[in-house]
């Protein structure tokens, strides 16, 4: 499956949103991914999160030939079902962070051990705040991460990481702070399609 068919998928499940959009971050854009309407099927997640694997493997083959993945973390809530779906083609955990007073951690009963081998997905990747909260867990935890992964780095891969990033597909999507929106100039209604509340 290559990055024109996994756009496809996107385009015709309308999971790409046109109009004036408050993302997470507080940014305000004119385009907004939302992975949750491709995922709601699962058989696309699987095809996805096989895709995702195969790319993931083959960064670690010729450094690791023999790797073993033993978790993949992602975040609550965007992040939960590739995560999982990631991880059993990986054969391997898959956990998930929530934000408790508005630091990401651990709850459940999941625990990251220390040297276990980790993979960080997300399903976008926007500005790396909620993946670099993540990774902020598993290294407190001990974990070793082995790579940063997502369906869709929104970024265009300007967000950078200190680990190798695995994406299905880069799109490049303009953002604005909230005094230089172009949007909010024009006086259009904003929306706040995102699960991470603002204060």
């Amino acid at each position: 499956m290559n990055e024109k068919e996994i756009l496809n998928i996107l385009e015709e499940k309308k999971a790409i949103l046109n109009g004036h959009f408050l993302l997470s971050s507080g940014l305000h854009s004119n385009r907004y991914i939302q992975c949750a309407l491709v995922l709601q099927y699962p058989d696309i997640a699987e095809k996805l999160a096989k895709v995702l694997a195969e790319k993931i493997i083959q960064l670690h083959t010729s450094s690791h030939p023999y790797l073993k993945i033993d978790v993949v973390v992602s975040p609550a809530l965007g992040g939960i079902i590739i995560g999982q779906e990631l991880a059993r083609q990986l054969k391997s955990r898959a956990v998930f962070t929530e934000r408790v007073d508005e630091k990401m951690t651990l709850r459940r009963g999941f625990e990251i051990k220390k040297n276990e081998k980790v993979v960080v997905v997300e399903d976008v990747i926007t500005t790396g705040k909620s993946t670099n909260e993540v990774i902020e867990v598993v290294k407190n935890c001990g974990g070793e991460i082995l790579n940063i992964a997502s369906l869709v780095d929104r970024s265009g891969g300007k967000v950078k990481f200190d680990y190798p990033v695995v994406s299905l597909l880069k799109i490049d999507v303009q953002t604005w702070q909230k005094e230089n929106c172009p949007l909010c100039k024009e006086g259009k209604e904003i929306v706040k399609p995102g699960s991470r509340g603002l204060k």
